[in-house]
């Protein structure tokens, strides 16, 4: 007859065991969670495990390494968008959407992915530092891949909106840095006092289209030439006004 301690701990692992595909899913959150604040090296595989109340070999039974995790939860997020941007790009050329629409949906969804993963850009700041074997397992290689498609983007969008550079795919990788900066830096540069994120997210759209000199000007926020000039006319009249007395002929 079995014992009776060795039944309870039979129906103590059945009611323990999750349902199929649980752990993976649940390590991949944990691992969102621990490296949208630190760094690849930073963390261990057994502080993942931890973190999702999964047993460590589960770890590499459903990944293989730490590794192939980080590129599942922290490196694909960011090439699935660029991939989509790209179908999506040909579409929005032909409808002739407008270029700050275009530009906003996608620097909004890059800036929203950023802010949520900042540890992938730390870890591209220490890329210099990582094996080629890591960078490779890692999938930092394919955001390479992903900046060479987002530069051959901004040459279309160069073209379509007949504007002058000689460095097109220099002037699309410039944007994403600008991104990649408001994401990573956005506590230092704004203090106690951030603005809204769709705040940042126009002055990138903004800066990227028009940069500082070429702005569309705002009827509310700046007052034509002909406006400024009636109003000054208005003040120097009410500030010349006859005395008490005196009238005009």
């Amino acid at each position: 007859m079995p014992e009776r301690g060795s039944s309870k701990q039979v129906s103590r692992a059945k009611a323990s065991r999750r349902p199929r595909g649980e752990p993976k899913r649940l390590l991949l959150e944990a691992a969102k969670r621990l490296f949208a604040d630190q760094d690849y090296r930073s963390i261990t595989t057994r502080e993942i495990a931890e973190q999702a109340a999964v047993p460590e070999p589960l770890l590499f039974r459903n990944f293989g390494s730490k590794a192939a995790l980080f590129r599942e939860a922290v490196v694909a997020p960011f090439t699935e968008l660029v991939d989509a941007f790209n179908e999506e790009f040909p579409g929005l050329s032909a409808e002739g959407a407008p270029a700050d629409i275009v530009g906003r949906q996608f620097l909004g969804s890059l800036y929203d992915l950023l802010v949520d993963n900042r540890g992938l850009l730390t870890t591209l700041l220490m890329a210099d530092h990582l094996s080629e074997e890591e960078l490779s397992e890692t999938g930092l290689r394919e955001i390479g891949n992903a900046l060479t498609i987002l530069g051959r983007l901004g040459a279309h969008g160069v073209d379509r909106l007949h504007l002058s550079t000689q460095h097109p795919e220099l002037a699309a990788r410039s944007s994403v840095a600008m991104t990649m900066g408001m994401a990573a830096f956005g506590g230092p540069l704004f203090g106690s006092h951030p603005p809204s994120r769709d705040a940042v997210v126009e002055e990138l759209t903004q800066m990227t289209l028009h940069g500082f000199l070429h702005r569309p000007e705002r009827v509310a926020e700046r007052p034509s030439r002909a406006s400024r000039r009636k109003a000054a006319s208005g003040a120097t009249r009410r500030t010349v006004s006859p005395s008490p007395g005196r009238h005009s002929r």
